[in-house]
C-alpha cells in the first residue's frame, strides 16, 4: 500500500519558492515602515527647536512622505537590473539614472520639509538633502544588486537540475535501449593514424569541428570523420548527441559532471576527465530543447 505524502513541509521548503522580487518588496515596505517611525521621532525634536510643535500623526505623516516618494525610484533601480542585468552595462544605467534621482529626491523632500518646518530657501534645503538621498539610493543599489544576484543563482540551481535531468535520461536511453534501437548509425570508421578504425557510436564522448573533418574522441582516444558536424548532428539520437558550442556536440551520456561558470556559460566534465564548455547560446538552446 502506498503511503500518503506528509501534509506538511519545512518552512525554508515554502518560504525558498517565494518570488525574490516578493522578497525585495517587503523588505523595502518594512524599511520604509520604520524608517518614517524613526524620523518622525526625530523630526518631531526637530520641530520643537525651529517653531510650533507637530503631533505625532503630522510627523508621521511628514516623513512618511518623504520617504514614500523614494519607492518609484526603488522601482526604477528594480526595473534597470532586471533589463539590464548587475554586470557593467547595468551599473552604468544605474549610474546614470542616479543624476537625476539624487537631485530630484533630494528636492522633492526639502519641499515637503518646508511644508513643515519653516527655515532656509528651498535650493539651501536641497542642497543640504543630497547627501542623506545619495546614501539611500546607494542603499538602494546594494539592496538590488544582492536582489539581483539571489535571483540569478536560483535561476542556475533551475538550470542545473534540469541538465542533470537530461543527462539522467541520456544515460538511461543509452544503457537500456535494445541494439535495434540504438542511434543510427552505431558504428563510424574513423581515421585514426595511418588505420580505419570502427568505433561504436555510444564510446564517443565529444565530436570536434576541424573544417570539413570531425574529431572524434573516445576512449583517451581521437580520430578524424570526414564529415561536417552540421551533418553528423543529423544522423544522431538527440536525446544522446547535444551541441555545446558552435564546434563541439557532446555525449550527454558520457558527461561525468557539470558546473556554471560565472558568465553563465556551463564546464562539462567527461568520463575521461577531458572538459568541455557548453557556452552560454548553446546551453539556452538546450534548456529550450529540454522545456525550460
Amino acid at each position: 500500500m502506498a503511503t500518503a505524502s506528509p501534509a506538511w513541509e519545512p518552512v525554508g521548503s515554502r518560504l525558498s519558492r517565494i518570488p525574490t522580487a516578493a522578497w525585495v518588496w517587503a523588505f523595502t515596505a518594512y524599511a520604509w515602515a520604520m524608517t518614517t517611525v524613526c524620523a518622525a521621532w526625530f523630526a518631531r525634536r526637530m520641530a520643537e527647536d525651529r517653531g510650533p510643535s507637530l503631533s505625532v500623526l503630522e510627523s508621521l505623516t511628514w516623513q512618511g512622505g518623504v520617504y514614500a516618494a523614494w519607492l518609484p525610484a526603488a522601482g526604477a533601480v528594480w526595473l534597470l537590473l532586471r533589463r539590464f542585468g548587475s554586470g557593467a552595462i547595468g551599473m552604468l544605467a544605474l549610474y546614470q539614472a542616479g543624476a537625476l534621482i539624487v537631485p530630484l529626491e533630494a528636492l522633492i523632500s526639502a519641499a515637503i520639509d518646508a511644508q513643515y518646518v519653516p527655515g532656509p530657501e528651498i535650493a539651501a534645503r536641497t542642497f543640504g538633502r543630497l547627501p542623506v538621498s545619495l546614501l539611500l539610493y546607494t542603499a538602494m543599489i546594494a539592496i538590488g544588486l544582492a536582489a539581483a544576484n539571489h535571483q540569478r543563482a536560483a535561476d542556475e540551481k533551475k538550470r542545473a537540475r534540469v541538465l542533470e535531468t537530461a543527462l539522467t535520461e541520456a544515460r538511461d536511453a543509452l544503457t537500456q535501449a535494445a541494439p535495434a534501437q540504438l542511434p543510427s548509425p552505431d558504428r563510424l570508421i574513423v581515421m585514426s593514424g595511418a588505420r580505419r578504425v570502427p568505433v561504436d557510436i555510444a564510446e564517443v564522448e565529444w565530436f570536434g569541428a576541424a573544417d570539413n573533418y570531425v574529431v572524434v574522441h573516445w576512449a583517451d582516444r581521437e580520430g578524424l570523420l570526414r564529415s561536417t558536424l552540421q551533418a553528423l548532428e543529423a544522423r544522431l539520437d538527440t536525446r544522446i548527441f547535444a551541441r555545446c558550442h558552435r564546434s563541439t556536440l557532446v555525449n550527454l551520456a558520457r558527461v561525468r559532471s557539470a558546473a556554471p561558470l560565472s558568465d553563465g556559460s556551463w564546464r562539462l566534465t567527461l568520463e575521461s576527465g577531458a572538459e568541455v564548455v557548453t557556452s552560454r547560446t548553446y546551453r539556452d538552446e538546450l534548456l529550450k530543447r529540454l522545456g525550460l
